[in-house]
């Protein structure tokens, strides 16, 4: 048996308390400090018998010595922070997991990979659902063939949040803080798990409801590499099921809505809808007719959590056992597409990646 590896978490903010509670139950690592400069994350450390500091430089400066050196670091703070923040862990070669999306622009997120490029230093970018048993079965009924070739995709993320989520953090209010960077960007790497490579794209976005500096709702349409069509609609202040949070059950602090399907994915013989894992094909060529039945029937698949996993995954990555499943060219891809929903949806103009 090894030791548990010893991980730092900066950020204790919603998502920061989502990875120390994994850190906590996790057989493989265990908490090593907390760092954030509120008063409530000094009193989460307290409560979780860890260390505390108040912010990452100086957390980092005190842990030269290698009695004092985690074994790596998990980011969970502000976007705009990604940058100053990795590759301050960067210097120190600390490995790291970051929380998507890799940074809050894409020239902020090209320096954070221009580094990773120099430094070789092992970065995990934190788009927990690649690591769902959902996902993972859909992507492997896909590659299976028994949709035949792709054609579209249909998806929703159209949820309401609170006025309390925008006050406990204005930032959520400003550039880099809206829907498309903090819940799209999930979407994306969704999108590009089960249909490939996004090669242009048109938006429009609205934010007539909320009226914030940045979006409330976005409709979108894809065009991937391989010829497929895409459409997505993309809401914080829209009250509906149609989501992942609300229809896969893996996150216990949402509403589960588990008729419900957030994607559907259809090709010439078939259909899947996703999370339900409901699929609809034709069993043989001569029956392909919209006056024909479908054969019907439900893909089973391993229900786990898959921030469990991704912590998992991120210790194994620092042990050397897997290499990393979710990198940061990953993340940059991602945040290109979000940069050209957004830009579409100012310009109005088709934009081709």
């Amino acid at each position: 048996m090894t030791d548990p590896l010893r991980i730092a978490l900066a950020g204790a903010g919603l998502v920061g308390r989502v990875h120390l509670d994994a850190l906590q139950a996790s057989p493989h690592c265990r908490p090593d400090a907390i760092i954030d400069p509120s008063s409530h994350a000094a009193e989460l450390a307290r409560s979780a018998g860890v260390a505390y500091h108040d912010s990452l430089a100086g957390y980092l400066d005190s842990t030269d010595t290698a009695e004092r050196r985690p074994d790596g670091i998990i980011l969970a703070t502000p976007n705009a922070l990604h940058k100053e923040h990795a590759l301050a862990c960067m210097k120190k070669d600390l490995p790291m997991l970051l929380e998507k999306p890799l940074a809050a622009s894409v020239a902020e997120g090209e320096a954070i990979a221009r580094e990773a490029r120099l430094r070789g230093t092992p970065i995990l970018v934190g788009h927990h659902r690649t690591h769902s048993g959902i996902l993972r079965a859909a992507r492997d009924t896909i590659d299976s063939g028994v949709l035949g070739r792709l054609v579209s995709i249909t998806g929703s993320a159209t949820f309401v949040k609170p006025d309390d989520y925008f006050s406990a953090a204005p930032w959520r209010t400003r550039a880099g803080g809206g829907p498309i960077l903090i819940n799209l960007i999930h979407e994306i790497q969704s999108l590009r798990l089960l249909c490939g490579e996004i090669v242009a794209l048109q938006a429009f976005g609205s934010n007539t409801v909320r009226g914030h500096a940045v979006e409330d709702t976005v409709a979108i349409n894809f065009r991937f590499a391989n010829g497929a069509l895409g459409t997505f609609l993309l809401s914080d202040t829209a009250a509906s099921p149609h989501s992942w949070e609300h229809n896969s059950g893996e996150n216990p602090a949402y509403a589960h809505h588990p008729e419900e399907a957030c994607y559907v994915v259809a090709g010439t013989h078939g259909s899947l809808a996703i999370p339900t894992l409901r699929l609809h094909h034709y069993e043989r060529d001569e029956d392909r007719s919209w006056w024909k039945p479908f054969a019907s029937k439900s893909i089973p698949f391993e229900r786990d959590d898959p921030i469990a996993r991704q912590l998992d995954h991120f210790c194994a990555m620092i042990r050397g056992t897997e290499p990393v499943r979710v990198t940061v060219e990953d993340g940059l891809a991602n945040l290109r597409v979000t940069d050209a929903v957004e830009r579409a949806t100012r310009t109005g103009e088709t934009v081709v990646l």
